[in-house]
């Protein structure tokens, strides 16, 4: 009894396709297929009533290819439309345990898709072809527009907002490659194809985005990208509008960044209050009995940091804004994990000033040091300040909040 092999589905969304989409089935069908030896390969047409009859192609050529199927949606719906439909069909009529992403038009290589089930059958989640990794490539006729769009625009741009600095932004080279493998049981049957951001090509990213935070493993092959001959191409003009929209949102409403940016906003309160109490600290009888007490001991340049009035000012201040940060820090930014038992709270704020504590020794060193370098002023301590906060302490506090006072 032969083994049963896996199911996987190359799923081709078409509009206007009868050109090239006679030619694509009888090349998979016929010439890549069979000689696929770790998957069952099938071919879902996704076509939107395309009005030159790409569907009537399909339907004929079923009758000679049995591993071919077609889905025929009323109206035009947009690509993202056309895949989501196709994913469902090819998992809950097809059996699908991996799906492919494939153009109807050759830029995509044929010969890719058994590279890319290699790929899956290896172990990987996640398989991208690329055109930015050795062995990948553009066609050399395409414009300057075309290229920066792909290259700057859809590319870095889309990388560095969706994943940095993470290490997807170094992994990921081409995030809108349209040819892509994925692994059904744990990813795409997990994803949430009903309340998508969008279903134009925009879509792409937050399939990509979505498979990555499932804990895809991802991988790429090198594409080399064809040069359409025939039909017309899917890109419009609201195609980067739509990518960048979709990618925009992904990014804010992760509840990582929404995390960090009300961790950036309790921050910048608190260097608001660090910076006035700064000012108040440095004129106050507090820092200049300290400095004093200290100046009976200064024999050396490090008890020197000791005897400066803005040091200990710097030092204060930190500590009302490590208050602050708490309480706000607590009730707001790691809500989810507050802690609100009384006595929890206060043993919390005792851990969290001993973390904390840290960033006091950086205030006070650099504050102290840039005053004893250069005049005691006010630009010179919140230059001082500003350097402190931005380099050192806001990194130092985002690892502590994390990893000891809020972790899961």
């Amino acid at each position: 009894m032969a083994e049963r092999l896996p199911v996987a589905v190359v799923v081709i969304p078409t509009y206007n396709e009868a050109e090239s989409i006679g030619e694509m089935i009888q090349t998979l069908c016929r010439d890549i297929f069979p000689g696929v030896k770790n998957y069952n390969c099938q071919l879902l047409i996704v076509d939107d009533t395309s009005p030159d009859e790409t569907w009537k192609i399909v339907r004929d050529l079923q009758k000679k290819y049995k591993k071919l199927h077609l889905l025929l949606n009323k109206t035009k719906g947009g690509i993202g439309n056309a895949y989501i439909k196709g994913f469902r069909y090819a998992v809950k009529q097809l059996g699908a345990e991996a799906v492919l992403e494939f153009d109807g038009d050759f830029q995509h290589p044929p010969t890719d898709i058994p590279k890319m089930l290699d790929k899956l059958a290896a172990g990987y989640d996640y398989v991208l072809g690329s055109r930015n990794v050795k062995g990948g490539s553009i066609p050399k006729s395409w414009g300057f527009k075309r290229v920066f769009f792909s290259k700057i625009g859809g590319g870095l741009v889309a990388r560095f907002i969706l994943f940095f600095p993470g290490k997807f932004f170094w992994k990921i080279t081409d995030p809108t490659t349209g040819l892509k493998a994925s692994r059904v049981k744990g990813f795409v049957d997990k994803m949430d194809m009903d309340h998508l951001y969008t279903r134009g090509f925009g879509y792409k990213m937050e399939f990509l985005y979505k498979m990555v935070k499932l804990g895809a493993k991802v991988t790429e092959i090198p594409l080399k990208f064809g040069l359409r001959e025939k039909g017309k191409s899917k890109i419009t003009s609201q195609t980067a509008g739509d990518i960048f929209k979709t990618i925009i949102r992904l990014r804010l409403n992760d509840p990582a960044t929404k995390k960090f940016l009300k961790f950036g906003l309790v921050g910048g309160l608190g260097f608001v209050i660090n910076a006035v109490a700064l000012e108040v600290f440095r004129h106050s009888q507090i820092t200049v009995n300290l400095a004093a007490y200290f100046a009976r001991y200064n024999n050396g340049p490090v008890m020197s940091l000791f005897v400066s009035q803005s040091g200990w000012a710097g030092a204060l201040a930190a500590e009302l804004a490590i208050i602050s940060n708490y309480i706000l820090n607590n009730f707001w930014t790691f809500a989810e994990d507050k802690i609100v038992h009384f006595f929890k709270f206060f043993w919390k704020f005792l851990q969290f000033n001993i973390t904390s504590f840290g960033a006091v020794i950086i205030q006070f060193v650099v504050i102290g040091i840039a005053t004893l370098i250069f005049d005691d002023t006010v630009l010179v301590r919140q230059l001082a300040l500003v350097f402190a906060v931005a380099f050192l302490i806001i990194p130092y506090n985002w690892l502590m909040y994390t990893k000891v006072i809020w972790k899961k």
